[in-house]
């Protein structure tokens, strides 16, 4: 299974934010007046759809951080295939404790499997193929570590995680850099041999001088399976070649079976139905 990468150094944040916006300055008034303060119980978190699971462990550590004295226990790791009523997590303790951490927690596991599942979805139409499935910067704000660790459950790969690990020069770019060649030849002054440079382009007619310009990836955007195919055979392996626009469940099989390395969707992160899980309590 997946391990959860990020130290709890890195979470601590979000679960905070995350609770302080649903607890506000005053609590959890339903709770605490109606359930005594020695109430306990037990807790058991099942998923109500099939899908994949993420986001188990981040789910552990809201409960831990509303209370350190709940006992939590893991049943279907990150990364796991979840059917429906499969159970993920036990949490025994406080009642109060447990209602409070809830949504919460549910939130953020409901997400992140989601996130998950529709990656998982992509990856199985693409099986065979040997093109890789991988995120973008379309995540939403504050979840995008979480996110691509959700990405990675599902069987899929990353992309760069922001503006600061790797160069990719976009339409806009070529545009204020006067045009590609500029812009590479200035990307690669500028910057050290360890940075890679990705090139976006439209038309195939682009795609010859990114590649003597020294782009070691071309993200060709919105192109058909002809226009990738035509790619391919340009290229012929002098550099990675992504493909991105309109990849759903129903075309990515035919993108990828045009040759591209990499496939991309922001759809995975930004728009992934959340998948359906539980809570249901014992007193």
């Amino acid at each position: 299974m997946i391990p959860f990468p990020l130290p709890p150094v890195l979470t601590e944040p979000l679960i905070r934010r995350a609770l302080e916006e649903d607890l506000g300055d005053a609590g959890d008034v339903t709770t605490l007046a109606t359930i005594p303060p020695g109430r306990t119980g037990h807790a058991r978190i099942n998923a109500r759809k099939p899908g994949r699971a993420a986001g188990v462990e981040l789910a552990a550590r809201v409960f831990r951080t509303v209370d350190p004295d709940l006992a939590v226990t893991i049943h279907a790791p990150d990364g796991a295939a979840l059917q429906a009523g499969t159970e993920l997590m036990t949490v025994s303790g406080s009642a109060r404790s447990l209602l409070t951490a809830e949504r919460t927690a549910l939130n953020l596991l409901g997400h992140l499997s989601g996130v998950a599942t529709a990656t998982a979805e992509l990856v199985h139409a693409v099986e065979g193929t040997g093109a890789r499935i991988v995120c973008t910067r379309k995540t939403l704000p504050g979840l995008r570590a979480v996110q691509k660790h959700a990405v990675l459950c599902g069987g899929g790969h990353n992309h760069r995680f922001g503006l600061h690990d790797a160069a990719m020069i976009k339409d806009n770019h070529i545009v204020a850099a006067g045009g590609i060649a500029q812009a590479l030849l200035a990307a690669k002054a500028a910057l050290g041999h360890m940075v890679k440079i990705e090139v976006e382009v439209d038309r195939l007619d682009q795609l010859e001088e990114a590649i003597a310009g020294g782009a070691d990836v071309v993200l060709l955007d919105n192109m058909t399976p002809d226009q990738l195919r035509e790619a391919v055979e340009m290229a012929k392996g002098r550099c990675v070649l992504e493909a991105s626009g309109n990849v759903t469940v129903r075309t990515v099989c035919a993108i990828a079976e045009t040759g591209v390395d990499v496939i991309s969707s922001g759809w995975i992160t930004h728009s992934a139905p959340n998948l359906d899980i539980g809570l249901d309590l014992e007193v």
